[in-house]
């Protein structure tokens, strides 16, 4: 028997995913994916019209993968700091993990292939934003608990300062990408989350 429909499309959208975050968008081919997947061609454009198409969805694929990890780090059970605290302890290792498996520091996917198409097609663009504004509701809840508890100012700007918090991030995980390094990651990525949070580290 043939592989069952559902699995050949998912076969494609996490190959699409692979090859797209290690390498670019524009790098990559319908071939080279179906090759990857190994699938046929056929059976690619019965799934997704296009290769633009194939990333949309796997852009949502890969959020919907993320997204038990940062239900669990964002939980109103943990105190809103200690949340950014597993945040970066999360991305680090999760960097890690993926650099040991590619043999290279990949970076984040949204900004790698935001930066690359955001100009050129507007429906990915347009995913690239949505993705990145629930990743940011997810900052804007912690930090409007922390704001409850006394831990912030009754004034602070809750979505300003959490657009901030993400920018300053992806921009660490960017440069981690271009030096294929991780270790200013390890070492800066944490104490720049709390200077601009404005408030002492934990420990």
């Amino acid at each position: 028997m043939g592989r069952p429909a559902t699995d050949t499309k998912q076969k494609l959208i996490s190959t699409a995913s692979e090859l797209i975050w290690k390498n670019s968008y524009g790098s990559v081919s319908v071939d080279d994916i179906c090759k990857a997947a190994e699938v046929k061609k056929g059976s690619f454009y019965h799934y997704f019209k296009s290769k633009a198409d194939l990333a949309l969805a796997s852009m949502e694929d890969h959020f919907e993968n993320s997204k038990q990890d940062y239900e669990r780090i964002f939980s109103q059970s943990v105190p809103p700091i200690k949340r950014f605290e597993e945040l970066v302890e999360h991305i680090i290792e999760k960097q890690s993990d993926i650099s040991i498996t590619y043999q290279q520091v990949c970076g984040c996917p949204y900004a790698t292939l935001g930066s690359e198409m955001a100009g050129q097609d507007q429906d990915i663009r347009e995913k690239v934003d949505s993705i990145l504004k629930r990743y940011e509701d997810y900052y804007a809840s912690a930090i409007r608990d922390m704001v409850a508890q006394g831990q912030l100012p009754k004034s602070t700007d809750i979505e300003c300062l959490a657009a901030e918090l993400y920018c300053y991030i992806t921009g660490q995980v960017i440069l981690a990408r271009i030096h294929n390094s991780l270790e200013p990651l390890k070492r800066d990525l944490k104490n720049g989350v709390f200077r601009i949070l404005n408030v002492k580290d934990m420990h």
